[in-house]
């Protein structure tokens, strides 16, 4: 995944006093909540900027094979990286105190594009039985005809998992769901592996409707949810903020991971500036009418301060608390707790609970401070938080 942290650094630079004004308004609409909440939803006061929560980084991921990793160790350098397994999406929600993930996501719109994969012929293993891999519509998998091991094959199956752990838990905060938008390697395209349609407007079109499929508006958090009359997308979310939480419980909301300038243009195209009429926000920047939701992968450094501006002016904000697989074999916590402190509303990690690192010698865990909340008020843009569980 890439980031766009050098491009933030400069952008946020240029623009941090250009939008103090804006930025005042940010703070008001956030209205701080101090001192117990008055009966009622503990954090009714509170916006989803508010709160920050663990997330997990391609949370549908298992690892290949042993035969299987035998040919990736020939073929990838850095192949000991995909060494990782996440459990099921709804163990993730439940025993793991999971709040957001995020799926890597190929269209398949004919059905099968992706159901033989190389990887798995050249270890000479039998061909995927799972009917799901011929159905047409979106998967998710890490990489075709490579790293292709999933917990959930389609996109519509994997939704609705998360939909029927949310309607079991229908006091949960708004879940964030995180979809990169894939396609195929050229290079295993050249030796015979599938090639993915393109991600034109068209495509994106399909998208959003197998997503209201699943989560129809009602049940989900977009941008026509925060839009003003007459405003953009921005300046709504810095005048008048998120949404709040108690307003949004039982909810999803979907964020688009790619920072490409392609299929952003597509997915706004047709006078979609502010992303009208669609489920995804995009990874925006500062000053773009689509700016709510942006990406920071690296917290550390100057990221930080970066991160803490972007919160506290009211953006919500993505980043990590660790890369496969420097954490799990160091143990150490300094990314989770510059993670942490960003006030970054979702950080994402590959080791959600203790136990996941031991095989690379460490125990190391990326969990919030206290480890039986899924969910706290974030330490940037909450003074004091009220009593009380916010879930």
């Amino acid at each position: 995944m890439r980031t766009k942290s050098r491009s933030l650094v400069r952008r946020w630079a240029s623009a941090v006093f250009a939008v103090a004004a804006v930025a005042a308004l940010s703070s008001a609409a956030q209205a701080q909540p101090e001192g117990a909440a008055h009966g009622g939803d503990p954090a009714r006061d509170l916006r989803l900027t508010q709160v920050q929560s663990m997330a997990t980084h391609n949370s549908y991921h298992r690892e290949a094979s042993f035969a299987e990793q035998q040919i990736m160790s020939q073929h990838d350098p850095n192949w000991q990286t995909l060494l990782y397994s996440h459990a099921s999406l709804p163990v993730q929600f439940e025993r793991q105190r999971a709040r957001g993930i995020e799926l890597d996501v190929f269209p398949d719109p004919q059905g099968g594009l992706y159901a033989d994969p190389l990887i798995r012929k050249q270890a000479g293993l039998p061909a995927l039985s799972d009917p799901d891999w011929k159905k047409p519509g979106f998967k998710v998998l890490h990489w075709a005809d490579f790293d292709y091991r999933t917990t959930c094959v389609t996109l519509r199956g994997c939704l609705r998992q998360v939909k029927e752990w949310s309607d079991e838990q229908p006091g949960h905060v708004a879940v964030p769901i995180l979809l990169e938008l894939k396609q195929t390697d050229p290079r295993l395209e050249e030796r015979g592996g599938a090639k993915s349609p393109p991600w034109d407007t068209a495509m994106l079109d399909a998208l959003d409707a197998e997503i209201r499929t699943v989560f129809p508006d009602r049940d989900t958090v977009t941008a026509d949810d925060i839009r003003r009359p007459g405003k953009s997308l921005e300046r709504s979310v810095l005048e008048r903020g998120w949404p709040k939480v108690r307003d949004t419980r039982g909810k999803t909301m979907f964020f688009m991971d790619n920072d490409a300038q392609g299929i952003q243009d597509a997915y706004r195209a047709g006078g979609r500036e502010s992303l009208q009429g669609r489920v995804l926000f995009t990874d925006s920047e500062p000053g773009r009418a689509d700016a709510a939701f942006m990406k920071v992968n690296d917290p550390t450094g100057a990221n930080k301060a970066v991160i803490r501006d972007l919160v506290k002016r009211g953006y919500y904000v993505r980043t990590r608390s660790d890369v496969p697989l420097a954490q799990a074999t160091s143990g150490d916590t300094a990314m989770l707790r510059d993670a942490l402190s960003s006030g970054a509303q979702m950080v994402s990690t590959d080791f959600p609970v203790p136990g996941l690192a031991a095989r690379y010698g460490s125990d190391y865990v990326a969990e919030l401070p206290r480890t039986d909340a899924a969910v706290r008020c974030n330490p940037v843009t909450v003074r004091t938080c009220p009593r009380g569980a916010l879930e």
